[in-house]
C-alpha cells in the first residue's frame, strides 16, 4: 500500500512525557505507521521540562506502545526504524528560550527534506498553558504559515462560557480557525464516524428520521470506574463539564442534525452548530424538572469493595460535584419538534457502556389479539458505541409454533462478525485527519461556545446551590431515583445494552 500522506510532517508534542502521550498519542502513531499512513519523511520531537535522554524516552514510549497498542507488543526491528524518527528536547513551555532552540530544530528538518513539511503542535499539557504556547510560538515565527501549520489542542476547551470565549479568542490572535484541531476523541471512534454513514447513506431511513415516527430519543455514557486519581481535576470539573458538554452533545448533534450538502468538514459543522442553537433553553423551573445530578457513595463493584466520591483522593469530603447527571432537551425545529431527548452519564455505574436509543412512535393500531402481544416492544433503534460496535433494529416477529405469538428480535450489524479489519483507535483516525487536513470530526470554536452556552443556566444553577442529599446513588448502580422519575414521567424508561452479541 502507498503512504497516503505524502507530504513531509513534523509532530512537535508539548507535554510528551506525559501520560496521554505514553497511553495514546504514541500507540496511535506507532499504528500508523506499521499501516503505512505515515509518509517517508516524518519527524516526532516530544518536550517535557525533566532532563531525559533520547534513549530513555524512546523505552518510556516503548512501553506504552506494549501495554495499550491495539497491535500488542512491537517487533523490535519495526520500533527502531519508527523511533528513529523521535527525538526528545528539554523544554519549560514558560521559557521563551525552549521555543528558538524548537524553531532551530525544525528548520534544520526543512532544510534537509525537499519539501516544505506539515508542522503539528500537539498541547498534551493542561489548557492553562494553551495561550502561553500559542503566543511562544508567534514570536518565534512557527505559526506563520496557514496552510502547513496546525495545533491540536485537547478538552476542556473552556471552563465554562466565558472563558471558552476567551481561550478561542486567544488561539485566534495567532491561528486560524483552519488551523485549530480541538480533538473531542468520540468522534474518532468507528462506531461514532458510522452514525454518518449509517443515517446519510441509506434512502430508507430519512422519510422516517423526524417528529412523525421517533417518539423519543435516549443517550446513555455510563463508566463503571470512578474518578481514580483524577479527583483534583474532577473537583473543579464534574460530569456536566467534563462529558455531556462535549462527547454526549457531540452524539446528539449526530442524531439530530440536518443532511449536510456535501462532506465538507464546515458543511457537516454548520450543521451540528445548527442543532445546539435550535435547543430550547433552560430557564428557571425547567432545571428543576428537566435536569438531575448525583453523586455516588462507596459499595461493591464486581466483588471488591470502593470508595464514595467524598472519600477519594484530592476530593472534598463534603463536595457539591456531580458525578452523574441526566438531563432532557428539546429541539425546537420542524424536524424534532416536541420530541425529548434524554441524556444520562455517571460515574460508577452498573455497566460501562455508550449508547444511543432512538424509539420509534407504536404502530396506530394493533391488530393482534392480546394473547399474541404479552412481549409487545416498540420499534427501537440502538447504535452501540461500546463495550460493543454495533447497529441493531429491534423489531416484532412471529415466534416459531402453531400459536400467533409475537415477541422482540434483533436485526443486527456488529463490526467483529461483519469485518475481519482491525478497528483503529480513535487516536489513529483523529491524527491522521490532521495531518491531512481534514477538520470534519474536530469541534470548531462556535460549535464548543454554543455548547457552553446551552449548559451554563444549569452549571450556575448547581453550583449555586449545594445538593442536600448528595451522595445520592450507589456504586454499581444505574443513578439516583430522581434520574429514573426524570424519564418516568413522560412513560418511558431508561433503555439497558442488551447481552453481548456472541460471535459465530
Amino acid at each position: 500500500m502507498e503512504n497516503k500522506a505524502s507530504q513531509p510532517v513534523v509532530i512537535v508534542i508539548f507535554g510528551a512525557t506525559g501520560d496521554l502521550n505514553w497511553r495514546k498519542i504514541t500507540p496511535a502513531l506507532f499504528n500508523l505507521y506499521l499501516d503505512h499512513w505515515m509518509p517517508d519523511q516524518f519527524s516526532i520531537i516530544g518536550t517535557g521540562r525533566n532532563e531525559m535522554s533520547d534513549h530513555d524516552f524512546k523505552e518510556k514510549l516503548l512501553d506504552g506502545v506494549n501495554r495499550y497498542s491495539r497491535k500488542g507488543k512491537a517487533d523490535a526491528q519495526q520500533w527502531e526504524a519508527f523511533s528513529n524518527h523521535m527525538q526528545y528536547q528539554v523544554a519549560d513551555v514558560t521559557d521563551p528560550k525552549a521555543f528558538e532552540q524548537l524553531a532551530v530544530t525544525i528548520n534544520k528538518l526543512e532544510n534537509s527534506w525537499t519539501q516544505a513539511p506539515i508542522v503539528i503542535f500537539y498541547m498534551a499539557v493542561a489548557s492553562n498553558f494553551f495561550p502561553i504556547i500559542a503566543e511562544h510560538l508567534k514570536e518565534n515565527k512557527l505559526a506563520e504559515y496557514a496552510e502547513r501549520t496546525r495545533i491540536v489542542i485537547e478538552k476542556p476547551f473552556g471552563y465554562d462560557l466565558d472563558s471558552a470565549r476567551t481561550l478561542n479568542q486567544l488561539l485566534c490572535k495567532v491561528f486560524d480557525e483552519k488551523q485549530i484541531y480541538r480533538i473531542d476523541h468520540y468522534l474518532g471512534k468507528e462506531t461514532v464516524q458510522n452514525i454518518m454513514a449509517f443515517r446519510f447513506a441509506n434512502s430508507i431511513l430519512e422519510p422516517i428520521w423526524n417528529r412523525n415516527y421517533i417518539q423519543h430519543v435516549q443517550i446513555s455514557v455510563s463508566e463503571q470506574m470512578g474518578i481514580g486519581s483524577r479527583g483534583s481535576y474532577y473537583e473543579g470539573s464534574g460530569a456536566l463539564r467534563d462529558m455531556v458538554q462535549n462527547h454526549v452533545l457531540q452524539l446528539l448533534c449526530l442524531i439530530a442534525m440536518e443532511t449536510p450538502i456535501n462532506f465538507n468538514a464546515d458543511e457537516v459543522r454548520n450543521r451540528k452548530v445548527d442543532v445546539l442553537r435550535s435547543m430550547r433553553p433552560f430557564k428557571g423551573e425547567d432545571i428543576k424538572r428537566n435536569a438531575v445530578r448525583g453523586q455516588y457513595s462507596s459499595g461493591w463493584v464486581e466483588g471488591q469493595q470502593v470508595p464514595g466520591y467524598r472519600e477519594e483522593g484530592n476530593v472534598d469530603p463534603a463536595s457539591n460535584t456531580e458525578t452523574f447527571a441526566a438531563l432532557k432537551f428539546f429541539i425546537d425545529n420542524w424536524r424534532w419538534d416536541g420530541v425529548p431527548f434524554y441524556v444520562r452519564t455517571g460515574k460508577r455505574m452498573h455497566q460501562s457502556a455508550s449508547v444511543i436509543s432512538i424509539q420509534f412512535r407504536d404502530v396506530p393500531h394493533k391488530v393482534f389479539p392480546d394473547d399474541a402481544i404479552d412481549n409487545w416492544r416498540q420499534n427501537r433503534l440502538v447504535i452501540s458505541i461500546q463495550p460493543e460496535m454495533s447497529i441493531r433494529l429491534q423489531v416484532q416477529a412471529k415466534r416459531p409454533g402453531l400459536a400467533m405469538v409475537l415477541n422482540t428480535v434483533d436485526m443486527v450489524f456488529n463490526y467483529e462478525g461483519t469485518y475481519s479489519d482491525e478497528t483503529p483507535e480513535a487516536y489513529e483516525t483523529l491524527l491522521l485527519d490532521t495531518m491531512e487536513g481534514d477538520q470534519t470530526l474536530f469541534m470548531r470554536g462556535d460549535q464548543v461556545e454554543a455548547a457552553w452556552e446551552l449548559l451554563m443556566p444549569v452549571l450556575q444553577s448547581w453550583e449555586s446551590k449545594p445538593s442536600l442529599d448528595f451522595p445520592n446513588y450507589s456504586a454499581d448502580s444505574w443513578g439516583p431515583e430522581l434520574a429514573e422519575a426524570l424519564i418516568a414521567r413522560d412513560g418511558f424508561h431508561w433503555f439497558a445494552l442488551p447481552p453481548a452479541i456472541k460471535k459465530g
